[in-house]
């Protein structure tokens, strides 16, 4: 009996995570995994908490016991980094939030050593869930259209030309300086890789939060309290070892920032194995190839995290000019290109790099690389759009899975005026085809006539 209670409690839980955007499919796995990290009675309890944040007063109202006990709760939890307890100013109330299981309770698990969990065992599960199964992996990063996370361009690599136009936002360095808490804390997916002897030629210790996150995971030693020197310092690393930055998908205080390996981050592994486009938004820049510099030894593409450039040969005609020719050579017809330089002693075949743009994060890794200089970053064409905070990244992504009714009527924590009215600022501010959306989703007559005049 008390088997079926416990499952009852958890499976409560799983179904409270997936009323939000980021979700977590339903699996035996996810089961092992959340009674690994709740008890029985945690997962019960939070599995009533609202996702947006929320005061002691909230817990108590909707757990029907006194401040003081649910603050002990609460406390506990926040100790185990399963919800966060947000930084309140002097004198000011408290507020705490739902971690998400990522970028949340998941990855916290593993970006310290230490701890009541068996970080081996943990780690074989959440493979097992996230990268065996991969519905979880599927619906993180191409569920929405609007994504959770963002590429940042290597600022190194940019030169004179092409660093005017680039946005504050843009900038890594910008985001560091601007922080008012940074954490630092190991990388939980090299931490993972580690535990199923995987090792990683990369640095552990540099994913970076900031801001709330960091404040909450410095305080519970999930994290270490770092200014913004170390974090530059941390950034010009990973630079020294092509990781790529890739940080919440806003404009204003993002919350985390991680420093991201080819072979082990779970974006990039998950967007090769799936065979899908980019798993986090990109830059605003594109590579480009000089194919009359470009000795096509291959280097970019080795180290390019997507695996979005290839080496291809081209017929090369040998004049003044050196004009390359735009029929590419294939095994099909090698036999024929050999005959034509016989016969043509002009012509030849040289190897290039070619970039696939659908699938190229604009990072610039690949420009670091080259021996030669024949790469360089130029701005997209096409606008890429981020969300201004993460209440608009929510809002989007709620209104993208048809959960917006989800995220206003969120237990009792979203029944204040200020709270829904937030929501509906952002709402209102959506472009025509959201808004419609929006209020297909809500069949309220209030939000219709708002979305009217708006």
């Amino acid at each position: 009996m008390s088997h079926i209670v416990g499952k009852n409690a958890y499976k409560s839980l799983e179904e409270r995570l997936n009323k939000f955007p980021q979700g977590a499919p339903p699996s035996e796995t996810l089961y092992k995994i959340l009674r690994m990290m709740f008890t029985e009675k945690e997962a019960a309890l939070v599995a009533q908490l609202p996702i947006k944040e929320f005061n002691v007063k909230t817990a108590a109202f909707i757990w029907k016991m006194t401040e003081t006990e649910a603050e002990k709760i609460l406390d506990t939890l926040a100790s185990k980094a399963l919800i966060l307890d947000l930084e309140c100013e002097a004198g000011g109330e408290r507020k705490y939030l739902m971690a998400p299981p990522m970028a949340g309770f998941f990855e916290f698990a593993l970006m310290r050593t230490g701890g009541n969990l068996d970080q081996k065992v943990l780690s074989q599960l959440l493979h097992q869930y996230l990268n065996v199964e991969g519905d979880f992996m599927k619906e993180l990063f191409w569920g929405t259209e609007t994504k959770m996370g963002r590429a940042f361009v290597q600022e190194r690599v940019l030169n004179d030309e092409n660093s005017i136009d680039i946005l504050d936002y843009e900038k890594a360095s910008h985001i560091i300086k601007n922080a008012k808490h940074i954490s630092v804390s190991m990388c939980y997916c090299r931490h993972k890789a580690h535990h199923l002897g995987d090792e990683c030629y990369a640095p552990m210790e540099t994913c970076l939060s900031f801001d709330s996150v960091a404040y909450t995971l410095a305080k519970h030693n999930y994290g270490r309290k770092i200014d913004a020197s170390e974090a530059l310092d941390i950034v010009n690393r990973a630079y020294e070892y092509n990781l790529v930055q890739c940080g919440e998908n806003v404009q204003k205080s993002p919350s985390f920032m991680c420093n991201c390996c080819k072979c082990h981050c779970e974006a990039f592994v998950s967007a090769r194995k799936f065979g899908l486009l980019v798993p986090v938004n990109t830059t605003s820049y594109i590579p480009v190839v000089d194919t009359e510099k470009c000795i096509g030894c291959g280097k970019c593409n080795r180290v390019c995290p997507m695996d979005a450039i290839t080496v291809n040969e081209n017929e090369v005609k040998l004049n003044a000019e050196m004009n390359i020719s735009n029929s590419n050579k294939t095994s099909a017809n090698t036999d024929t290109n050999e005959k034509n330089q016989k016969n043509n002693p002009n012509i030849r075949t040289k190897k290039h790099a070619s970039v696939n743009k659908d699938i190229c994060l604009g990072c610039g890794v690949c420009v670091k690389n080259c021996p030669v200089g024949a790469i360089k970053l130029e701005r997209r064409k096409e606008q890429v759009i981020t969300p201004v905070t993460t209440v608009h990244r929510v809002v989007l992504a709620a209104i993208e899975k048809g959960q917006l009714q989800n995220l206003i009527f969120d237990n009792s924590a979203y029944k204040s005026h200020k709270a829904m009215a937030a929501i509906l600022a952002v709402i209102l501010k959506l472009p025509p085809v959201h808004k419609l959306m929006a209020s297909k989703q809500m069949k309220s007559v209030y939000l219709a006539k708002l979305l009217e005049n708006s």
